[in-house]
């Protein structure tokens, strides 16, 4: 029996943080043992808000080196750049001629991107949800991992394969289904706001021990709690938050109990977790490193991953084209 396919993609954002790594990155090496997996670095994507590419290629770069180092494995699924795969755009331009612009225009992300970008609102980020469409499906993936607040954008992309198939009398287009991710919102250093480059309050995966150590005694701990003496509330400490993750249960369960009553002080609970958080990543940074010391063999696997995927896509084109009776 088939594994199913799993489609996902992200933008090449350089170095990855440690919100995109539980948010994202973590599942997509989970889902591996499960499903066939389409994971796709989306530059053109990138470009609707990018004022200079300078590093666009950089960024793809750091961002593949991430993914390897946390367990993506190519042997197991297909990692490419959305670029080097032409029938994407293809795709994109005849989805494009079955979607209502109303429809494009009322996605709350377009109308929160309009308001980050007001200066720059060009075609390709109203027709961003067209693209993504065109991802998805040009590899026949029937499943999406995202978060609740993508919704909007798989039923869009849901509804297009309808739109399409109805009006070319056919099947040959398959809707995807959203599989959810519960991973909560990952807030930065900052303590209030999600994890994040712009903010510059994000901790990178790659970043060296004393870089790691350094942000984490940054982190904004319980606001109320003003001296060392004072009784501390882990619950609305964003620091308890990543023991959780990456500390013991014994020593979650201390920590819980040794800040409510002052046990132990901030700077001593942030140590810790500067020390559990540089061990947990120690294997992932070597491996980076490997991957680094080695740039051909990174190329040698995207390539590859565009070969594998140019494949699925092409079976796919041929049948829209003879669907729609346009010429091979």
């Amino acid at each position: 029996m088939s594994k199913g396919r799993v489609f996902s993609g992200a933008r090449p954002t350089g170095r990855q943080h440690l919100g995109n790594y539980l948010g994202a990155i973590k599942n997509y090496v989970k889902l591996q043992e499960d499903y066939d997996c389409v994971y796709c670095i989306v530059d053109l994507h990138a470009l609707t808000t990018l004022e200079s590419t300078r590093d666009l290629k950089q960024n793809t770069l750091e961002m593949a080196l991430d993914w390897l180092a946390a367990g993506i494995q190519p042997e197991k699924s297909i990692i490419f750049v959305q670029s080097t795969v032409r029938q994407v755009t293809e795709l994109h331009t005849i989805l494009s001629m079955v979607t209502p612009l109303g429809k494009l225009t009322d996605l709350p992300t377009f109308k929160e991107k309009v308001r980050e970008n007001p200066g720059n609102v060009n075609y390709g980020l109203v027709g961003y949800p067209v693209l993504m469409t065109a991802d998805i499906v040009l590899y026949r993936a029937g499943f999406v991992p995202v978060g609740i607040d993508q919704a909007p954008h798989i039923e869009f992309a849901r509804e297009t394969v309808r739109s399409f198939n109805y009006r070319f009398n056919t099947n040959v287009l398959i809707e995807p289904q959203m599989v959810v991710t519960t991973v909560p919102k990952v807030l930065g250093i900052d303590g209030q706001q999600k994890m994040g480059k712009s903010l510059n309050n994000h901790i990178e995966l790659a970043a060296t021990p004393e870089e790691t150590q350094a942000r984490v005694m940054m982190m904004v701990t319980d606001p109320a709690r003003l001296r060392r003496t004072d009784p501390g509330n882990p619950d609305v400490c964003n620091v308890f938050t990543f023991h959780k993750t990456f500390s013991t249960p014994d020593e979650v369960a201390m920590i819980d109990v040794e800040c409510r009553r002052a046990g132990i002080g901030c700077v001593d609970c942030k140590k810790m977790l500067a020390r559990n958080l540089n061990a947990n990543l120690a294997p992932f940074r070597a491996r980076r490193a490997e991957f680094a010391l080695h740039p051909d063999t990174v190329a040698d696997i995207l390539k590859d991953g565009t070969r594998r995927a140019t494949v699925l896509a092409e079976a796919t084109m041929r049948d829209v084209r003879a669907a729609i009776d346009l010429p091979e």
